[in-house]
């Protein structure tokens, strides 16, 4: 078994450090080959250096690979291009992993079974949340805070995908359902929403009927960011994953021979906003009436994506076309 991490990373020096020092520390069987890829996407600050470092360090272990196109998915692409591995790892480039996390992680994937699997991620120190932010229960938003995932102590099949801060799939499946979608995912354009560039991947599997598997043994620690504990950041992230969630549908089938994208914007605009709307003024619950507004910033998010595809249906389709050959069919 090959295994290759894959840590994408912008800007974030001072974080990368403790990072790979926590990777290099993993047991893995020796049996195992694996490797580390930092892919620095088009960094300013020390980045380079720090990579390079491990790299001389750790020489066979620890790559540096340098992506120029600006854009999250462009660098998990590159990293997955120029990975050795069977198997891939992906980990976020300010987290802290247990020993244990990346055989825990990857040994099911072995036998074919399981196309990926998703591990634990939980916070690397106490926190105590506002008034206004729920980080349990059916109000959640822990996701965004820190890509929070925990779903107990018992292995099991996901029915949902896991985040990019603690996934691993087979390499197999990005060279049969293509690589991840670059209009998607953190970028300096905003013209690109910030969130899905990984749940969307993980979704493409599981409409596949692919199987992917929860693994809470293999644990990561995420850094509470204090600059994301405001409402504005929460109502932009969920803003764009409203966005980022009608780019994923994509276009479907006309209605009665009429254009879906009308019957979307009737129904989000008026039933769906309506009633999100009342959830969230009426609520009297802190937690739960900023979790309420989240969503209505989310519809808003959908309706401002599907006015961004507006025009004739055959700028519509062009449009289609060029977004879904530049983001889900490009070659590995």
């Amino acid at each position: 078994m090959r295994i290759s991490v894959i840590l994408c990373t912008y800007n974030r020096h001072l974080y990368l450090r403790k990072v790979l020092d926590s990777i290099a520390g993993s047991v893995v069987p020796e049996t195992v080959d694996w490797e580390v890829l930092v892919v620095d996407n088009n960094s300013s600050d020390q980045t380079p250096e720090v990579a390079k470092e491990f790299a001389v360090r750790y020489p066979g272990r620890f790559r540096y690979v340098f992506e120029p196109q600006q854009g999250k998915s462009y660098a998990l692409n590159s990293g997955i291009r120029e990975s050795r591995g069977d198997v891939l790892a992906f980990v976020d480039d300010d987290v802290k992993v247990e020993q244990t996390w990346l055989w825990n992680l990857t040994r099911a994937l072995d036998d074919g079974a399981w196309a990926g699997a998703g591990g634990r991620t939980l916070l690397a120190e106490a926190f105590s949340p506002p008034r206004w932010l729920s980080l349990s229960g059916p109000h959640n938003l822990g996701g965004v805070l820190a890509a929070l995932f925990d779903l107990g102590d018992e292995p099991c099949a996901l029915d949902a995908p896991p985040y990019g801060a603690n996934m691993a799939f087979r390499k197999e499946m990005f060279e049969k359902y293509g690589p991840f979608r670059t209009d998607m995912g953190p970028s300096a354009d905003r013209e690109i929403p910030r969130p899905n560039e990984d749940t969307e991947f993980g979704r493409r599997l599981m409409a596949a009927r692919e199987r992917l598997r929860y693994e809470p043994s293999a644990i990561v620690y995420h850094p509470v960011p204090r600059n994301r504990i405001q409402k504005d950041y929460f109502l932009t992230w969920w803003f764009d994953y409203g966005r980022a969630a009608v780019r994923e549908t994509g276009r479907r089938p006309d209605i009665l021979g009429i254009q879906r994208r009308y019957w979307s914007v009737a129904k989000i605009a008026g039933a769906v906003l309506t009633v999100r709307v009342l959830k969230w003024t009426l609520n009297p619950i802190p937690s739960k009436r900023f979790f309420c507004k989240c969503f209505v910033w989310m519809t808003a998010g959908q309706i401002a994506e599907i006015y961004r595809q507006w025009g004739p249906v055959e700028d519509q389709d062009t449009f289609a076309a060029e977004e879904t050959n530049a983001a889900c069919k490009g070659k590995l």
